[in-house]
């Protein structure tokens, strides 16, 4: 009883210290647990403190819901009063319920989400499907298309029609690939107005090395001479990311990248991600750790936030939270933490409770409605597309996120990918699908939805950060002047990880310098 005294009287000290009154219900309505200081330094960001004079339960809550608050302070502690002495109480049910709205949330006028893809669902056929390449299709083409080399570029039925040995520009779909019997690659590509077979010659060594990784329905421009029905390529060309300037903010920040946190798991690292978030919250590290700290304007998470429920034989077993609302709900608890001027964007991974198809809708609120509470949260699909440290006379950095799946198929189907290190070098993946263009191009290499106007894999926007994670291992490369980065993981070795031989590396979090492009990677275990 003393102890719960002496608390009201040094709580209430401190505000009268602020020149801030306390309602009389306002213990009745908080635990003795809850942090007033923290709350007065909330309320000191989200209100005009010069009019402010009465904290009652009602404007707590409401300080929890607002990003800010407009309110007349005055009147309402006038409407307050009255009703206290039973007038006017209609004014002061007007003023609950506004304090009761949650707002509309808003983005950061840095921060411009540019593609995040939302779709009502609907029955598809196979009409979609061929809508679906046909729009792949022209958007890759067009982007050949601005290459000298393919400005002269004719259709494969008129390139059928050349009977002699004559020079042929053309842009097709890779329908087939095949080996030959003297070692030489043999493909055959479509268009809209037929298909024709090219064939790659081992003795042009240049061009064979680089055609030995073509894969299955991504897009093509060959420059060659025409025969019998087939051509001899003597060049492909690929989409490929153009030459541009390294894009640089002039003023400071830095965004943290992470991926694959899989709360819920019993493999779950609550230390590891406990320590991130005290570094954000300055709490911990070295004088330089927390220069950076200081400075972060962004945290990403690119997928798989919490384990899932269900998605392999067994999985129940390696749970610790067997509820995916509840794996939200524990992995808000960490995020709430994190200081509210720094933007958090989640996209969700093949990890999520939602559906695995590509592209993947923002998380559904009805399994993340606590992580929607987070006031500074902005959720987007998987791949998205934002544009972020907006200021005047800068136009941003933009951001390509996907969280990766695709990547599985490429490591265990394309042998330069897989001999050059495999899971251990997303960077040799993630160049791989920005030099055509595409996060995955092979019809079988994901799941995936086909809109019939366009294709949302399609990379139709060079970027200048390219994101992503799902294979639990950091990694930082350049390419072109696009800054790749794999995210790691919190997520300690799983059993079926320790059966394929996969050796992840948990708790590194690249954190890119907006202002320099130099990125360091931090690490939480």
């Amino acid at each position: 009883m003393e102890q719960t005294h002496q608390f009201k009287k040094k709580t209430i000290s401190f505000f009268l210290e602020k020149d801030i009154l306390l309602g009389a219900n306002l213990f009745s309505h908080s635990s003795e647990d809850i942090d007033f200081i923290g709350l007065y330094e909330q309320l000191s960001k989200k209100i005009d403190q010069s009019s402010f004079l009465f904290l009652t339960p009602e404007v707590q809550d409401a300080i929890a819901k607002h990003a800010q608050l407009d309110v007349s302070w005055r009147d309402l502690e006038q409407a307050t009063a009255n009703a206290e002495r039973g007038k006017g109480k209609a004014a002061y049910d007007r003023f609950l319920q506004h304090l009761q709205e949650v707002p509309e949330k808003q983005e950061p006028m840095h921060l411009e989400v540019v593609s995040s893809y939302e779709e009502e669902a609907k029955k598809r056929g196979v009409k979609d499907f061929v809508a679906y390449f046909n729009a792949r299709f022209k958007k890759l083409a067009a982007i050949l298309r601005s290459r000298p080399e393919l400005q002269g570029a004719i259709t494969l039925s008129r390139v059928n029609q050349k009977k002699g040995r004559d020079r042929v520009a053309f842009i097709g779909l890779v329908a087939d690939k095949q080996t030959t019997k003297n070692g030489n690659l043999m493909l055959t590509l479509e268009d809209a107005s037929g298909s024709t077979k090219v064939l790659i010659n081992k003795n042009k060594p240049e061009v064979f090395e680089e055609a030995k990784d073509i894969v299955c329905d991504e897009v093509l421009g060959v420059v060659g001479v025409s025969g019998d029905n087939i051509v001899f390529a003597n060049d492909v060309y690929w989409p490929d990311m153009p030459a541009k300037e390294i894009t640089k903010s002039p003023e400071p920040g830095y965004a943290v990248f992470l991926s694959d946190l899989h709360v819920g798991s019993n493999e779950f690292l609550p230390e590891a991600f406990e320590k991130f978030i005290r570094w954000l919250r300055l709490e911990t590290g070295s004088e330089e750790q927390q220069r950076v700290a200081k400075l972060v304007k962004y945290v990403f998470v690119i997928g798989d936030l919490v384990d899932g429920i269900g998605i392999y034989p067994g999985q129940d077993e390696e749970l610790t939270i067997q509820d995916a609302c509840k794996q939200y709900e524990e992995l808000t608890t960490y995020l709430r933490r994190i200081p509210s001027h720094i933007t958090l964007v989640v996209c969700p991974g093949n990890h999520d409770p939602l559906r695995l198809a590509e592209p993947q809708p923002p998380l559904y609120k009805d399994f993340a409605e606590s992580l929607y509470q987070l006031p500074n949260i902005i959720s987007v699909s998987n791949p998205s597309y934002l544009t972020i440290h907006k200021s005047p006379g800068f136009a941003g950095i933009d951001v390509l996120l996907y969280h990766g799946y695709s990547f599985d198929y490429y490591i265990s189907e394309v042998d330069t990918i897989r001999n050059r290190g495999g899971y251990d070098r997303a960077d040799i993946v993630m160049k791989f699908l920005l030099k055509r263009r595409h996060l995955a191009p092979t019809h079988t290499s994901t799941l995936y939805i086909p809109d019939q106007y366009e294709d949302p894999l399609a990379i139709s926007r060079v970027p200048d950060i390219f994101v992503t994670g799902h294979i639990h291992k950091s990694c930082v490369s350049q390419y072109k002047h696009v800054t790749l980065i794999s995210g790691s993981c919190f997520q300690a070795k799983t059993a079926f990880q320790e059966k394929v031989g996969h050796n992840p590396e948990p708790g590194r979090v690249p954190a890119i310098n907006l202002q320099t492009r130099e990125v360091k990677v931090m690490k939480f275990v």
